[in-house]
């Protein structure tokens, strides 16, 4: 399938579901979703379209949480990237592609431990970077992390 035939049938499935449809160069395409829509987003790359999850970050922006998931196109040489924007620090919430993507497991608890996010449905949430004594609500990549009193 070519570049154009992939973009083309990720638009025709996500249809309205996409919020921003932006191609920074032929071989970085972004997408954006809504919270909601991000796990049938990922699953249809995965699972239909041969996506491979490189990674995903997390970034705290001044308006939310945003989640970044990286897929390699390696028939279309791109990196096609579902983005999504959980609008509270709260209790920031998004389900967790895991259940369907293995590879996806550890980049979810470092994006948990490090910003906060509750990945929901994911099997596995225990500590992978932080220290056992790290307190609970403490997030080092929030904005308004201030350090740890020790």
């Amino acid at each position: 399938m070519t570049r154009e035939e992939l973009l083309g049938k990720v638009k025709a499935q996500l249809k309205e579901k996409i919020l921003n449809f932006y191609e920074r160069s032929p071989r970085r395409v972004y997408i954006t979703v809504a919270p909601e829509d991000a796990f049938q987003a990922c699953r249809f790359l995965f699972e239909e379209c041969g996506g491979r999850l490189a990674t995903a970050s997390g970034v705290d922006t001044p308006d939310g949480i945003e989640i970044l998931y990286h897929f390699v196109m390696d028939g279309q040489g791109m990196v096609l990237t579902v983005k999504t924007k959980i609008p509270t620090r709260e209790d920031p919430r998004i389900r967790s592609i895991a259940t369907f993507l293995p590879g996806a497991l550890w980049i979810e608890r470092e994006v948990h431990e490090m910003l906060g996010v509750e990945f929901e449905g994911h099997p596995d949430m225990r500590r992978l970077l932080l220290p056992d004594d790290w307190p609970e609500g403490k997030y080092p990549l929030r904005r308004d992390f201030k350090g740890v009193e020790g």
